[in-house]
């Protein structure tokens, strides 16, 4: 028995990905010498009893019969499919494999997503060139008065200082280390990220905080003294927007710091959760055994978790005239990227989108989410993220690992394309145009490091002082090139980790959150930057484009990014060997690790080049 489905073919299912709901979803299964009496088309809503469509043979394409059915999806949310055939005397289930092609017996069901017809990411920032700043480490102009600074911190005299990374003697870290970094510091480089061609900054947290991550709030509404006043953070966006960049905060809101006004550990604000069993904030926190046992994210007992669905808490951060998130963006934010989104209740997560939009309406929502959005499931619930509502996008995790394992060659061309198409498969077009798509972040590794190095060193210590030899430098640079082509060229915004640019290099936390300032940096690294931003800002394919592959073998991936008429084909070379791309008058937007001649281009290993058809 032959049977020919391709969920990303639009002769076997129409629309390709997702439907918006109402839509009518169109399947067709080819069948050759099956001697099939019926065919079924079984549909299920997650979480709900599996519906049976009978598929009518409409006709023959070369010696399959075709088998079609059309189905109206009504309500948003995520749904899967298979087949089943039927003959006289028995029953067969078709599924998909790890490719996405048709398998009879076992394997997995294919996705749907349906999502609500108002689901409408701002299209002013699809795919935008996004930079991320960690505030107290990306640049210091002058210090800033630190007298409501929460004690104790010290500021770093040497700004080449690695951060403190080892506990004091009772086994405590507690990152009160600081280097001074500030919002003057910051628009002192806006002509740096200018010609860098950003137009989207990311902020770590501002607001006042007892660490220098700044993750512990200790005040939503007011900017941490070390990086300026609220007044500064406003002349800081203005500026900003000047030059066409937009601000996004990160809204840390699963929960606050021990030493806040809120919960107030150590007494030091009056009138919080810890010390005043009459505090308003009290009930925003799940106390165990008053005052000292208390729920707190991954047991860190300086970060109290938040009941999010506490109505008082919800209208402070939410819902009041002047809530947390309604105040930022009238000092100038343009949206969120919230943290650990996973944590965050749907109910709270909804009325959050709903108040941003109310209060600028092309602002962007974005959510840390480190899987595939579309179908996640966090605290054994179902998450709908990107069904409307809810978020724009979210941190895209789930490339950043492919391709750095594609870069790294340890993951076939063949599968880094189905890693590739199984998100633009799942999650909506203006979904995809908004995702965040890093290679490095404040919590993982540096993109350099990682291309870099096989054996990572044991001890911390080690790790603190760590730096590529020479030949592992030349290694990571070139696999380097091939990464940042995908984060650029796919679809999404690229989010450039400050310093990565230049070729900052470091471990794990706090060792990828070094002091950057004016670090003499890789110019090599930073001209690849530069040209794939150029490209990026200039070409609506790959802004706004679909992904349309051609070919995936032997390390060597080409793709088409569909616009309209207007077309760019993308090719990288995995691969240990030259790849020749034949040229007939194409326009090379870019290219790196390529030698061009007459009538091809000869992309060497870690090579890329995009073309303009």
């Amino acid at each position: 028995m032959n049977i020919l489905f391709d969920s990303r073919n639009e002769q076997f299912k129409k629309p390709f990905g997702c439907l918006v709901q109402k839509d009518t979803v169109t399947v067709n299964l080819f069948i050759k010498d099956a001697g099939e009496t019926g065919v079924l088309f079984l549909l299920e809503k997650d979480g709900e009893d599996t519906v049976s469509y009978v598929m009518e043979k409409t006709g023959e394409v070369n010696g399959y019969g075709v088998y079609s059915a059309g189905v109206t999806i009504g309500d948003a949310g995520l749904y899967f499919y298979c087949f089943k055939i039927l003959w006289e005397n028995g029953e067969q289930l078709v599924y998909r494999d790890t490719y996405n092609r048709p398998v009879c017996g076992e394997g997995r069901r294919w996705q749907l997503t349906c999502y609500r017809e108002a689901y409408e990411p701002p299209e002013s920032f699809y795919g935008g060139v996004m930079y991320q700043i960690f505030p107290d480490r990306f640049n210091r102009k002058g210090l800033c008065d630190a007298k409501d600074k929460l004690t104790p911190f010290y500021i770093h005299e040497n700004l080449n200082d690695t951060p403190v990374f080892l506990p004091d003697s009772e086994g405590t870290i507690w990152n009160n280390d600081f280097y001074g970094g500030n919002f003057a510091g910051i628009i002192e480089k806006l002509p740096y990220l200018q010609s860098l061609g950003v137009n989207i900054i990311y902020l770590n947290p501002i607001f006042k905080a007892y660490s220098n991550h700044r993750y512990d709030t200790a005040d939503y509404m007011q900017v941490d003294p070390l990086l300026g006043t609220n007044e500064d953070f406003k002349i800081f966006c203005d500026k900003a927007h000047k030059l066409g960049m937009r601000v996004i905060l990160d809204g840390v809101f699963s929960h606050t710091g021990s030493d806040s006004l809120y919960f107030d550990e150590y007494n030091r604000f009056g009138g919080g959760a810890c010390h005043d069993w009459n505090s308003p904030y009290r009930e925003w926190y799940q106390f165990e055994e008053y005052p000292h046992k208390y729920t707190s994210w991954w047991g860190i007992k300086t970060l109290p978790c938040v009941d999010e669905n506490n109505t008082s808490y919800q209208q402070y951060i939410i819902e009041d005239e002047n809530s947390v998130i309604r105040y930022w963006l009238r000092q100038g934010a343009d949206g969120w990227r919230l943290d650990v989104a996973d944590e965050l209740p749907d109910g709270f997560l909804y009325k959050l989108y709903k108040t941003v939009k109310e209060e600028k309406v092309d602002s962007l929502v974005i959510g840390e989410v480190w899987e595939d959005a579309s179908n996640k499931i966090s605290y054994g619930n179902r998450r709908h993220y990107l069904q409307g509502g809810c978020l724009d996008g979210v941190m895209n995790y789930v490339w950043r690992d492919a391709i750095i394992r594609f870069a790294r060659q340890e993951m076939s061309a063949e599968d880094f394309c189905e890693s590739v198409m199984t998100l633009c498969e799942h999650y909506p077009n203006a979904a995809l145009h908004s995702m965040m798509n890093i290679l490095s972040t404040h919590d993982t590794p540096r993109i350099l490091t990682v291309l870099g190095i096989d054996n990572v060193p044991q001890s911390r210590e080690e790790r603190a002082v760590y730096r590529l030899t020479e030949k592992q430098l030349e290694l990571a640079k070139n696999r380097l090139i091939l990464a940042s082509f995908l984060q650029f060229v796919l679809p999404g915004c690229p989010d450039v980790y400050y310093g990565d640019e230049i070729g900052l290099e470091g471990f794990e936390d706090p060792f990828n959150r070094g002091y950057m300032g004016d670090a003499k940096g890789d110019n090599d690294i930073f001209s690849c930057y530069e040209k794939l931003s150029a490209i990026k800002n200039q070409y609506k394919p790959l802004q706004r484009g679909s992904v349309e592959p051609v070919f995936a073998d032997k390390g060597v991936f080409a793709f088409y990014r569909m616009y309209g008429e207007e077309k760019v084909l993308c090719l990288v070379n995995g691969g240990d060997v030259p790849y020749s791309v034949p040229l007939s008058g194409e326009k090379i937007l870019y290219s790196a690790n390529a030698l061009s001649e007459e009538q091809q281009m000869m992309l060497l290993p870690y090579g890329c080049v995009c073309l303009e058809k």
